[in-house]
């Protein structure tokens, strides 16, 4: 266990002595009264009171105190479960081997690395022990393949939020099995697999995963209409997609994304070069059309700043000032004012005399009226 080897008893009986210090109550020669006994050393304290210390600390302290005794590591293994080893930069993939077995009531593990450690041994492991998974980050493991995916699959079927963004061995096949098992899943990141976010994936996805809220395909340059258009009829609940890099779709992509996904907040279509002023126009319209509450209503949804909140049309070079316009003139919170970019247009030079209301009202010369008696 990290660490162990240099935890003394002398070191947690200080630290347990500053620490009852600190709150207040001094240790005396009866120890420290709460109710249901009283606590004379740290080997004495409660699990309740174990875990709101724990909770407290940092995660790689939280691993050295599971290797203290066995009182405190079944109570940080049976009540712990969200745990991070990003902070592990040597030894990850026999760290997460050692402690999968114990910490089998994780719900949310995060394992970004800066250099690739993690190996397919240690990802099924978490599958085979940590059932309960809801949050998983594997980001920029590029050293697993095809196995880990399928583990998770058959072991962890309730995992909302997953992120293999970098893992670039994953083919589509793997991915494409994924969901069948997890169709619960509401974030998915898949930044940079080029491989594995393919049309037939992006198809299993529509298909299986219908609470799909969050989606990031950057990159990903074999994705194309038909992919994205799955995504439209099957996710009708996504809500932020980022498409940026994907140069095949067109505009029948966006046309899907804003006839089918009503409560499309984000939508990132940077360097998406084929996309023209008829995709912009679609969702100009989008908002009128899936707004089926009375005149009032859509009125005061305007201030509330409902629809679109972000949108990357960066190097989107095809589209003209009038149809951005009309995006930008339906969805309020669409901003190119300074401090508040929310529609970002880099490299579209043609675009300079798109602007938002309230950069239009800041530039506008105040003319004061009349008084009645002049």
């Amino acid at each position: 266990m990290v660490g162990k080897d240099n935890l003394k008893t002398e070191d947690l009986n200080l630290c347990f002595e500053k620490l009852m210090m600190l709150g207040g109550s001094g240790i005396g020669k009866g120890g420290v009264k709460m109710e249901g006994g009283v606590i004379n050393e740290w080997k004495d304290i409660p699990m309740e009171l174990l875990l709101q210390i724990v909770s407290l600390v940092d995660d790689q302290t939280v691993v050295v105190a599971s290797g203290v005794c066995r009182g405190w590591r079944d109570a940080i293994c049976l009540g712990l479960t969200h745990l991070s080893l990003s902070w592990c930069s040597k030894n990850m993939n026999n760290l997460v081997l050692s402690l999968a077995p114990k910490f089998t009531k994780l719900q949310s593990l995060i394992l970004r690395q800066d250099k690739s450690k993690l190996e397919d041994n240690a990802v099924e492991t978490i599958a085979n022990c940590c059932h309960d998974l809801q949050v998983l980050d594997l980001s920029k493991s590029f050293k697993l393949s095809d196995c880990s995916l399928y583990a998770l699959a058959r072991g962890c079927p309730n995992i909302t939020e997953l992120n293999i963004s970098g893992c670039s061995a994953f083919s589509d096949s793997a991915l494409a099995y994924l969901p069948r098992f997890c169709r619960k899943l509401k974030v998915l990141n898949l930044c940079g697999c080029v491989k594995a976010a393919s049309d037939s994936a992006l198809q299993a996805i529509g298909r299986y995963c219908s609470q799909l809220q969050r989606l990031n395909l950057g990159w990903c340059e074999n994705v194309s209409d038909v992919g994205v258009m799955s995504l439209a009829y099957g996710c009708p609940d996504l809500r932020t997609l980022d498409l940026c890099g994907c140069v095949l779709i067109t505009d029948d992509s966006v046309i899907a994304l804003a006839n089918k996904c009503i409560h499309l907040r984000s939508l990132g279509l940077y360097y998406c070069q084929n996309i023209t002023d008829r995709a912009m126009y679609s969702l100009a319209h989008s908002r009128v059309k899936n707004n089926k509450t009375s005149i009032w209503e859509s009125l005061k949804g305007m201030n509330d700043e409902e629809g679109l909140k972000n949108l990357n049309i960066g190097q989107c070079t095809a589209l003209t000032p009038p149809a951005v316009q009309a995006v930008c003139d339906s969805f309020p919170a669409l901003h190119t004012c300074s401090g508040r970019h929310s529609l970002i247009m880099s490299g579209c030079l043609n675009l300079m005399s798109v602007h938002c209301a309230c950069a239009v009202h800041a530039h506008r010369t105040f003319i004061p009226f009349p008084h009645p008696a002049h």
